[in-house]
């Protein structure tokens, strides 16, 4: 057990790959994936059977899992992963597991409680050494566009603007800004397109660069598109490298949520990342056009909790009809000044 980033995950795979060095088996995976993989068998096309994998992995010799706690909450895979761990209590067989960070064993039903917590049986080691800032793994961020929205350049007055868009953008502006400074919850950014969402979430992540601090931003569809291939035979990082450095990212900024492809796939893929980074309680700004109501009710009920979320609705129309009312009125000026 222990936070983000502790090294939980590195010395679970240290072990299986110390078993397998010495000619022994081990069977690694994440509990997310270990239940995808699961409903996957029930595919025509899947090459292993349902009952061959839940077979392999129940009496495997070792068996390391981690992530638990942040899986689907189902009962479906609750039943499974119990089903799972029983055997393996009752077999006695090694079996290591990794606590989704943010998760206590108090909160785990007793039948879990009982089992996890058996000194005759379990060793509990808790991880406090925090991980330390890194390298930027914002590569969206080089793009030219992004690279040159800061605060700076931010435009939060429009004179142009009603009294209540231009305080409404004002506000947003400050908020922006002082979360820039200290990111420590959730900043949801709503609003038109246009409206400045994109360039404050992309001030609050150029803020941190110049710093010195790592900041992860993604374009959501984008990301989502990396992280089908993945699976490509000449990619040149794996799936789970990928998605560990985006759900464990000391800040994550999440632009154009709601615009990806609303299949099953994303849907869970999404979730499992904001369900990560709500237990872990880890800061991200989120940008969207939809509403919270519109998203999946599981990731607009996080995205929505005050506990750790600040809701944001940017009144202001699209900045570039400001920019096109004030180029004709130059034109008109220069036409006028001409006559």
């Amino acid at each position: 057990m222990g936070p983000s980033g502790c090294g939980k995950t590195h010395l679970a795979a240290a072990i299986a790959n110390q078993r397998i060095h010495q000619g022994q088996s081990a069977f690694f995976v994440s509990v997310p994936d270990l239940l995808d993989y699961l409903r996957a068998t029930y595919n025509p096309g899947s090459e292993m059977s349902y009952d061959e994998l839940f077979g392999e992995i129940m009496d495997t010799p070792l068996l390391v899992l981690d992530d638990l706690g942040n899986q689907t909450d189902s009962a479906w895979a609750e039943e499974k992963l119990f089903q799972i761990m029983n055997h393996r209590y009752v077999a006695r067989l090694p079996t290591v597991i990794n606590v989704s960070a943010g998760m206590s064993l108090d909160e785990l039903q007793e039948k879990w409680r009982m089992r996890l917590t058996d000194p005759s049986l379990s060793q509990i080691h808790v991880l406090e050494t925090k991980k330390p800032s890194g390298a930027d793994y914002s590569d969206v961020l080089a793009l030219e566009l992004l690279r040159n929205m800061n605060f700076d350049n931010f435009d939060c007055k429009r004179v142009n603007l009603p009294l209540e868009q231009r305080q409404n953008l004002e506000q947003i502006f400050v908020t922006a800004r002082k979360f820039a400074e200290s990111p420590d919850s959730w900043l949801i950014l709503q609003g038109d397109n246009g409206c400045g969402k994109t360039h404050l979430a992309a001030a609050v992540a150029n803020y941190r660069l110049k710093r010195g601090l790592p900041v992860s931003f993604l374009i959501v569809p984008d990301f989502l598109d990396h992280l089908r291939s993945t699976f490509g035979p000449d990619c040149k990082v794996t799936y789970d490298e990928l998605f560990e450095r985006v759900k464990t990212c000391p800040l994550l900024i999440l632009d154009d949520y709601g615009e990806h492809s609303g299949t099953p796939w994303a849907q869970e893929k999404l979730y499992q990342l904001i369900n990560y980074r709500y237990n872990a309680r880890l800061p991200m700004v989120v940008t969207m056009n939809c509403s919270l109501e519109e998203t999946e009710n599981r990731v607009g009920s996080r995205l929505a909790d005050p506990r750790i979320s600040l809701v944001y609705y940017i009144l202001a129309p699209d900045y570039r009809t400001d920019r096109a009312v004030l180029d004709i009125g130059k034109n008109t000026l220069r036409r006028n000044r001409r006559t």
